[in-house]
């Protein structure tokens, strides 16, 4: 049944509004493809990330006007599908790859990614590069690695010091500071004693002079002559 001009008008928009946010798509053909595996290849894509539609090439080339995978979509002739993503377009093209495998009658045209059309086996080769979760997790691991390895080499010197010290302890390696320790705790002692020492000798030296004075006094009353 044929689209009327409204019906395909509301198409156009509606696919417009859906590719315009797309940066990467997937055109290919198909002969003899039955509806179960129509309906296979849509989950597919849908995994992925993506959508899918078969497109009339006049209606793809008008509501890919302004958008990034426009170049992709023009002169289209034949039969087509358009299988697009805003997404990670590895993923997209990993899907439909391994589908392709198993699915003779679905072939791939032609593709763009970020506005650059890509061939065929640029396709092939777009599958067969990590993806952004692959890159992402070598990415986390090349800059953890060095802090690992930081932390490794930390943990390992703190733990010989400490093998060290234990065996320097059991062989007695550290007893030869014992005495110059003991000397350190022995003098404040020492000097101790002997301002006590001294403390104890000054009264009796003070008290010498104030005995010999009352001696002369005697003397000297002792000697006085007595009035008769």
């Amino acid at each position: 049944m044929a689209l009327s001009r409204s019906q395909k008008s509301d198409k156009v928009k509606k696919l417009a509004a859906e590719l315009e946010t797309s940066t990467s798509a997937i055109i290919g053909t198909f002969t003899g493809l039955t509806a179960s595996k129509d309906f296979d290849l849509r989950k597919t894509v849908r995994a992925a990330g993506g959508s899918y539609h078969v497109v009339k090439n006049k209606l793809a080339q008008k509501s890919a006007e302004g958008t990034k995978i426009e170049a992709a979509l023009k002169g289209l002739k034949g039969v087509n599908s358009v299988a697009y993503t805003s997404g990670d377009p590895v993923a997209l093209a990993k899907a439909l790859s391994t589908w392709v495998k198993d699915n003779s009658e679905f072939t791939f045209k032609l593709g763009i990614v970020d506005g650059k059309v890509i061939n065929v086996q640029e396709i092939s080769d777009l599958a067969n590069m990590p993806g952004k979760e692959e890159l992402f997790a070598k990415l986390l691991f090349l800059i953890n690695a060095p802090a690992q390895r930081l932390a490794t080499v930390i943990n390992a010197t703190g733990r010989d010091l400490a093998v060290v010290i234990n065996q320097g302890v059991e062989k007695q390696k550290f007893t030869g500071a014992a005495p110059a320790a003991q000397a350190e705790a022995a003098a404040p002692v020492a000097e101790a004693h002997a301002e006590e020492s001294a403390a104890g000798e000054q009264p009796s030296g003070a008290a010498q002079p104030e005995n010999s004075t009352a001696s002369q006094a005697g003397e000297a009353a002792g000697t006085a002559p007595v009035e008769g």
